[in-house]
């Protein structure tokens, strides 16, 4: 079975998956993951938001240590596989700081389109696939 790490930042395990962000009534700003007060004006008229699922790559870099505290997965140093990480502009609404599928400079280029996908951290202890969110090259 799988389960999501952060059940409250997706809708996955739904057909077609989205990330549930927040907007402020007040001010407009939009959030991911969702929060209860909005860090541009500190109003409290926050709502859920469905964001795209489609974005662009604004910048990466790759993750190339066991990331420290407070990080879900559960490698050691001698388990660890690099990763890549981006920030992907969704829309004109929001920019996401997310893992992404790849860390193959040759696969990842600035502007490019990418998309919403789920990919396993890691096996808890009762033997569940523990997914977290991701985005891919579309």
């Amino acid at each position: 079975m799988a389960k999501a790490l952060a059940p409250e930042a997706s809708t996955w395990p739904a057909t077609n998956p989205q990330l549930i962000g927040s907007r402020c009534g007040s001010c407009s700003a939009v959030t991911w993951p969702k929060q209860g007060r909005c860090p541009r004006c500190s109003g409290p008229d926050m709502t859920d938001r469905l964001l795209p699922t489609q974005g662009t790559l604004v910048a990466w870099t790759t993750q190339g240590f066991v990331p420290k505290l407070p990080y879900a997965g559960k490698e050691t140093a001698d388990t660890f596989e690099p990763f890549g990480v981006g920030l992907v502009q969704l829309g004109d609404e929001v920019r996401v700081e997310t893992r992404l599928t790849t860390a193959d400079p040759a696969e990842l280029k600035i502007g490019m389109e990418l998309e919403l996908t789920f990919v396993p951290l890691y096996t808890d202890d009762a033997g569940d696939e523990v997914m977290t969110v991701a985005f891919r090259p579309a």
